[in-house]
């Protein structure tokens, strides 16, 4: 029998025993491989989410890989053995924002799949069949399990919409801004800047295809068309707009802590720049990041610091927000 992780309360987890629950029609039963944890996981189980959020009891886990291992009525038996990934937002597709694409964006209130609904913190998960994205046999299933962080910043690449020759920059040097420098990476720009507080990322930012690499502290240039900022901080944002030059285009996808101050209104008027957000991947976002990752383009395993297995929840959640720059993506196992 396989094991789940229950966060009963904040503060409060079980590992319980799991059983697999049968897919209903237009559902489908994964078996996870692995299952990723970042900042937000640790926020539910501090008890940090904003409410409308999280529900508890839950098992968390929306970053996530496994395979097929049962389809219910309706959805198409050849899905059964396929690699896939799924899309965490439980959206209607009925009202006017899921009919234009924005999912995350869905009239009906918020649901998430390791938020307000169970996760893959678990032997398996049963969801949507119409939220899954297959993958090409041979991918690795272990990266897979980062590609939905890798579909948040696909979203803002294609909000960004960069060209070949640009001058692109990245303000964020975590696995999000990893990801960001891989997406704008594949489209040729003519300079790739990265900026963060951590000169030990230098290397691995080169290594993604960055051209330049700057500390927050050291002198920044003001003459870029495209910033992409993944930091999660006031101060990140405001650098990241000190960046672009008048008319340059920002996508802000951090998320500051409550009652920080924001950018200038004046300076984003008088600069004319164009401000983008991100929060959660629509459907689009995810076909581009699993389209990236299938072709190669896009290489989440060198971000993996730690694999531990479902029962060591605890230490994972104190590795991820302990601070150490050598901890960076942790994986559990179920």
């Amino acid at each position: 029998m396989s094991t789940a992780v229950v966060i009963e309360a904040p503060g409060s987890h079980r590992v319980v025993p799991h059983e697999p629950r049968e897919p209903a029609p237009g559902e489908a039963l994964i078996a996870v491989h692995a299952v990723g944890i970042c900042g937000s996981d640790r926020e539910v189980y501090q008890g940090n989410r904003p409410d409308g959020y999280v529900r508890y009891p839950l098992t968390p886990g929306h970053e996530w890989s496994g395979t097929v291992r049962a389809v219910g009525a309706g959805v198409p038996s050849s899905l059964i053995g396929r690699k896939v990934v799924g899309e965490g937002f439980r959206n209607c597709q009925v009202c006017d924002r899921c009919h234009a694409g924005e999912t995350t964006l869905c009239g009906a209130g918020y649901e998430e799949t390791g938020f307000t609904q169970p996760g893959a913190m678990a032997g398996t998960l049963t969801l949507p069949a119409r939220l899954l994205h297959p993958l090409p046999d041979d991918a690795d299933l272990t990266a897979a399990a980062l590609l939905e962080p890798a579909a948040c910043i696909a979203a803002a690449a294609l909000k960004a919409g960069a060209r070949p020759g640009e001058r692109t920059a990245v303000v964020g040097t975590g696995t999000l801004g990893m990801f960001a420098v891989q997406f704008l990476r594949a489209v040729s720009p003519a300079e790739l800047l990265v900026v963060g507080t951590r000169g030990d990322r230098e290397a691995l930012s080169r290594q993604f295809g960055a051209t330049d690499f700057r500390l927050k502290d050291q002198p920044l240039p003001d003459d870029f068309d495209v910033v992409i900022e993944t930091a999660g901080s006031a101060s990140a944002a405001r650098t990241a707009a000190s960046l672009l030059r008048r008319g340059g285009r920002l996508v802000l996808t951090g998320i500051p802590a409550a009652g920080a101050e924001g950018l200038d209104p004046t300076d984003l008027v008088v600069r004319q720049l164009e401000v983008h957000t991100v929060f959660g991947a629509p459907p689009d976002a995810w076909s581009h990041a699993v389209g990236v990752f299938g072709a190669g383009l896009l290489d989440p395993l060198p971000l993996v610091t730690h694999e531990l297995p479902l029962t060591e929840f605890s230490q994972a959640i104190e590795l991820v927000g302990a601070g150490d720059p050598k901890v960076g993506k942790v994986l559990l196992r179920p």
